[in-house]
């Protein structure tokens, strides 16, 4: 519930966010300021006639609105939003979160395969090509900062972040490379080349609507909750922050929500200062640029540690 509630609030602030770089005004009526714009636009998807394509694989088309949702969801599960802890930590589960996101992108190809439409199937390899360009180094940024703290647990990553001279030369370059990673992962501007509603209407998802859309924009908002989340455990260093003695139960789920708020703006900020590029630059981008960088990091973390 709390992952659910968040990821609408986290929808509302990245419009607000956007609006305000693009000097527009943002969602203002449904509720104060706003607030509860992303929860109307959901109640109003969710009342929509359901239609499916004729020709489409039926199983697919209603299996993988189901699934996309759940994956995010039970990546959530593992970041430690609560300060020191999360719901379920368990011994690698960096990896885990890692696996499921990655999960995520093939679910979303699959959804694009099920109806028979050649934009859908477009955005679908689309997704495709860039999920094989750009999990390689956001998997590889993360692995970076495990190795410099000895473990892959992200509840013990979080709070065991001190920001020492290897931390911070190795943590700023990963923490570029997830950002730009988490990006493409999000399919946001200037990676949101598999939907391109410009180019090819809205990519794989072109033939959604009713409930299934709404599953499938649900899952987006919480994907975005989880790598914000994942971005301020990593690399901002969780809940830690100053706290009087007996409030820490209090004040470190502050500390992260807005840790987790401030990779949010980083990624409204990129979502509302570039324009989209082509797929063929983006595939270029990564492997000249990303992969090898990403590969030199590792490297010298390893040699470091």
């Amino acid at each position: 519930v709390y992952i659910s509630l968040l990821s609408l609030f986290f929808e509302w602030l990245d419009r607000k966010f956007v609006a305000r770089l693009q000097n527009r005004v943002g969602p203002r009526y449904a509720g104060p300021s706003g607030l509860l714009q992303p929860l109307a636009d959901l109640i109003k998807l969710l009342s929509k006639e359901d239609i499916i394509p004729v020709a489409t694989d039926e199983f697919l088309f209603t299996a993988m609105p189901i699934i996309l949702a759940l994956l995010p969801v039970l990546a959530g599960i593992f970041i430690p939003f609560l300060g020191e802890s999360s719901l379920v930590s368990l011994e690698g589960d960096l990896i885990i979160v890692l696996g499921l996101l990655g999960m995520y992108v093939v679910m979303v190809y699959m959804a694009g395969i099920a109806p028979p439409s050649r934009y859908s199937l477009l955005g679908a390899e689309r997704a495709a090509l860039m999920m094989v360009s750009f999990e390689i180094p956001m998997m590889l940024s993360c692995l970076s900062i495990a190795m410099i703290k000895g473990s892959l647990t992200l509840s013990y990553i979080a709070t065991n972040h001190a920001f020492d001279q290897s931390t911070i030369a190795i943590g700023l370059p990963a923490f570029i490379i997830f950002v730009l990673s988490a990006q493409a992962e999000l399919e946001r501007i200037p990676f949101d080349i598999p939907e391109a509603k410009t180019e090819i209407v809205a990519g794989w998802q072109v033939e959604y609507s009713s409930w299934r859309l709404a599953f499938i924009r649900f899952s987006m908002d919480v994907e975005h909750v989880v790598l914000a989340g994942l971005g301020a455990a990593l690399f901002l260093g969780g809940g830690s922050g100053p706290s009087p003695q007996g409030l820490e139960w209090l004040l470190q789920p502050l500390y992260f929500l807005a840790k987790s708020i401030f990779m949010l703006f980083i990624f409204s900020l990129l979502k509302a200062s570039f324009a989209r590029v082509r797929i063929d630059q983006v595939a270029g981008f990564c492997w000249r640029v990303l992969i090898p960088a990403s590969l030199i990091l590792l490297i010298v973390t390893r040699w470091v540690v």
